[in-house]
């Protein structure tokens, strides 16, 4: 059997979710989704997801969210993190004590998916190395899965390929996410793992990766603080759809998407 997953983008904004709430649910149908997982790290107004904007993206069509650096900048999710941890998770390799989990597992079409979610290291916060984390969960959920899902969000193009390069026929899917600019990488790796470096960003085009340009400028031109706010312009959803062949767990097929 061949399983769909899209992989969504990181949404920015409330221009990114109404965009979602209008076209995802269509685009599932269109391309035959089994399962969507979305990036939700920005959903919030650019840093973050409050509880209500995770309800919206679920009921716009998400399947899974992820998340990223800004996990917890949103006051109130870190009770949500822990009542649905089922449907979405934080970076694994962040303290164990935080709310949330790293990971969950989910059945679709009989085949359960494991989906995991880490954070990089390089120019990021120095947390847990995401290579041995990523072992300690497949160790752990030995038996529990059939495939793995991984959302490898991280600033070096170099810790995400090194990611999949060292799981590549152990994890079926990689995709990077938190860039926010899609990349031309997409490729299926030697032992089947599909792979691409970033998704891109599911927001308007009117700015700086989802951002008012002005403030931006201030911050890398001027050097002075400025408060970022989400840019204006035309919205669009960048994905990558992959066709994983649930007897091999091997990708078959990646095809990137703008919608």
């Amino acid at each position: 059997m061949i399983l769909r997953i899209l992989t969504v983008g990181d949404v920015v904004g409330r221009a990114g979710l109404s965009h979602l709430q209008a076209t995802l649910h269509a685009q599932k149908k269109a391309l035959g989704v089994d399962l969507c997982i979305v990036n939700g790290e920005n959903a919030s107004e650019i840093k973050g997801i409050c509880a209500s904007d995770a309800q919206d993206l679920l009921y716009a069509g998400a399947d899974i969210i992820t998340l990223g650096n800004h996990a917890y900048s949103a006051p109130d999710i870190g009770n949500f993190l822990d009542d649905r941890s089922d449907i979405i998770i934080r970076p694994a390799n962040f303290p164990a004590q935080n709310p949330g989990c790293g990971y969950t597992v989910t059945e679709v079409q009989g085949i359960r998916v494991l989906c995991v979610n880490m954070l990089g290291t390089v120019n990021l916060a120095p947390l847990d190395n995401p290579f041995l984390t990523m072992e300690r969960i497949l160790q752990a959920q030995k038996g529990n899965y059939d495939i793995v899902v991984l959302d490898m969000h991280a600033e070096a193009t170099s810790e995400k390929y090194a990611m999949a390069r060292a799981f590549d026929g152990k994890i079926s899917v990689i995709f990077g996410t938190h860039t926010h600019v899609p990349t031309a990488d997409l490729q299926i790796l030697p032992g089947g793992t599909g792979y691409v470096t970033d998704l891109g960003m599911t927001g308007p085009e009117g700015g700086i990766i989802g951002a008012k340009t002005e403030p931006v400028l201030r911050m890398l031109r001027d050097h002075m603080p400025a408060r970022f706010s989400v840019a204006d312009g035309k919205v669009r959803a960048h994905a990558v759809l992959f066709s994983v062949d649930t007897d091999t767990c091997r990708t078959t097929a990646a095809k990137q998407l703008i919608f």
